[in-house]
């Protein structure tokens, strides 16, 4: 071995050791071993950047921003809405919500398809009394097998298909994945519904009423009839979902200052003000399906929010906060008017009035609205204990039709070739931009950075693999190891191995340094490099046996109450299960 190639090797086994610890974050790993491989002059300073002009990186960026742009636009909760009366028997609800994740994961970055799904699965798991832990290491599971079947679904087929176009000169199309990735997807499926969950520790399925530490309860918000909205003219009674939700109305404005108890013949009129308690979480679906419009106390009138500042927060009212004793006027005036009182939880007491009739507590939550570069600044100021942050949609409006045209116009420019996917999906966030589903501050929020530097870093010392000789090397070395086996069991070392690492690094890490490898090795056998870059895109993507080989194992581990023993449990077999399907697929498909 060459100079160069000791230390490209050293470099990147420590790496792989750091990602395996976690002691440190991933992408300062990823950065370090690029600092130190341009300092060593293996990587030169000139090219160490270019991995965040990679296709791959701006392309698993633009997934991210569009993830959130289908969740602004309501997505999650029409999904929600249409499945809520499938969860009746533990079987039909892992089905179905672990059937949804997969197919919305094939389609969208796979952590945004659980990010989206979690709330829906804790909700569902809550309201028919069962553990989460039932439903959310299938959704887990399911989100990495779906994000297998196309281009987009995961990052690690993104990076190979930018790898086979390095190397071919064209890279895998959209949907080149799912010969093999499709029935692995629906074997794995059902082994989940049907066994999968069998195999989690019965420890972990026992359903505990105490679901949170805190429960902010019901707020009391207020919500104009617009000119548009279809409930005008029609009575209280006649309202629909009032009877399937926690939300009630406890009385209407109309144009007098003052609420006042109405009956359920009350008629609807335009610009009446009606009086809510209502969860948050239920809140924008009612006020979507009626045509209302979500109102603060910053002035009579609803305020239209600006989309780039505007923000949502909540906080507890301190013992020794100045707003004891006091009303919104208070309020307006400590923050200069910068901060409007949107809605106010009172756990304990009945609260029925007008907001700004209130007095506040200690120990009333309140729903803020102001700017998000200064909102908490004004949490001090008020005396008040910020909640953890939530996702709270009430400012956005209901766009699914809209959201969902826009993301497949980009998908069909990206397949019919009129531009690159990359582009094409940059041009989608333009209109969803232009057309208000995006704000310009989302998109900085909603890209995961430490997954971009990851990617950005670890592309240039990849390639110092190639440039260095050191994956031809390894490559002739494994095959002078596996001489005399036959070309398939080739090829099922590499998706071994590659699972394997993945269980333990990042799935994008373990594409870049295992890509190469593939490829080297195929040539040394005379063989289609395509198999073995099938096998190392699917075993890229199955991270099952660990909470830390995939984001969306760990982001369920919390919730989940899972320990990190729990994972092998469903994950071996169903590992097992995917290098019997895939293999043979692989080669059915892709020949040698």
């Amino acid at each position: 071995m060459t100079t160069e190639q000791i230390l490209i090797s050293i470099i990147l086994f420590l790496a792989m050791l750091m990602f395996g610890w976690g002691r440190w974050r991933y992408d300062l790993v990823a950065m370090s071993a690029l600092l130190i491989a341009v300092v060593v002059g293996i990587v030169p300073a000139n090219n160490a950047f270019e991995g965040f002009g990679h296709p791959a990186v701006v392309t698993v960026a633009a997934v991210l921003i569009i993830s959130g742009a289908l969740k602004n636009a309501g997505v999650v909760d029409e999904i929600a809405g249409r499945i809520s009366h499938l969860t009746e028997t533990p079987i039909l609800h892992i089905a179905v919500l672990t059937l949804v994740v997969t197919v919305a994961s094939a389609f969208m970055n796979n952590v945004g398809a659980l990010a989206l799904m979690l709330p829906i699965a804790l909700s569902t798991a809550q309201e028919r009394e069962r553990s989460p832990a039932l439903i959310l290491m299938p959704l887990a599971f399911g989100s990495l097998l779906g994000g297998m079947t196309t281009l987009i679904g995961t990052p690690p087929n993104i990076i190979i298909a930018n790898i086979r176009a390095d190397y071919q000169g064209e890279p895998f199309g959209m949907f080149d994945f799912a010969p093999v990735g499709l029935p692995v997807a629906i074997v794995g499926f059902i082994f989940i519904t049907v066994i999968g969950w069998r195999l989690i520790p019965k420890a972990r399925l026992q359903y505990s009423a105490s679901g949170s530490l805190f429960e902010v309860g019901s707020y009391l918000t207020e919500a104009r009839v617009s000119a548009e909205s279809k409930i005008i003219g029609k009575t209280l009674g006649d309202m629909d979902g009032l009877d399937q939700s926690s939300i009630e109305v406890i009385g209407v404005a109309g144009k007098r200052r003052f609420a006042r108890a109405v009956r359920a013949d009350y008629q609807i009129s335009e610009q009446d003000v009606l009086i809510l308690r209502a969860d948050p979480s239920e809140l924008r679906p009612f006020l979507d399906t009626h045509g209302l419009e979500l109102m603060s106390t910053a002035t009579p009138a609803f305020i239209e929010p600006d989309p780039d500042n505007d923000s949502l927060a909540e906080g507890i009212v301190s013992n020794d906060s100045e707003l004891i004793g006091k009303g919104v006027e208070f309020l307006r005036r400590k923050t200069a008017r910068t901060v409007a009182l949107v809605g106010l939880a009172r756990n304990g007491h009945s609260v029925t009035r007008r907001l700004r009739q209130q007095q506040f507590r200690a120990g009333d939550v309140l729903l803020l609205r102001g700017d998000s570069d200064t909102i908490h600044q004004q949490f001090s100021l008020l005396g008040l204990w910020p909640l953890a942050t939530r996702s709270l949609d009430l400012n956005r409006s209901r766009r699914v039709l809209t959201a969902l045209l826009i993301f497949a116009f980009a998908i069909a420019l990206g397949i019919i070739g009129v531009v690159s996917l990359p582009i094409a999906f940059l041009i989608a966030i333009m209109i969803y931009l232009l057309t208000g589903i995006l704000s310009v501050r989302q998109i900085y929020d909603d890209i995961d950075w430490p997954v971009i530097v990851l990617l950005a870093a670890m592309i240039p010392v990849g390639d110092a693999l190639t440039t260095t000789g050191t994956t031809q090397l390894v490559a002739n070395s494994l095959v002078v190891i596996t001489e005399g086996l036959p070309v398939p069991w080739v090829v099922t070392l590499i998706l071994v191995v590659t699972m394997l690492l993945s269980d333990v690094i990042n799935n994008a890490a373990t594409a870049l340094v295992m890509a190469p490898l593939s490829i080297a090795m195929a040539e040394a056998l005379g063989v289609n490099v395509d198999p073995f870059l099938m096998a190392v895109a699917v075993g890229a993507s199955c991270a099952f046996l660990t909470p830390i080989g995939h984001q969306c194992n760990t982001l369920v581990m919390g919730p989940g109450g899972y320990e990190f023993s729990d994972y092998w449990r469903m994950g071996l077999p169903l590992e097992i299960l995917i290098v019997a399907i895939s293999v043979p697929a692989i080669l059915f498909f892709w020949p040698l």
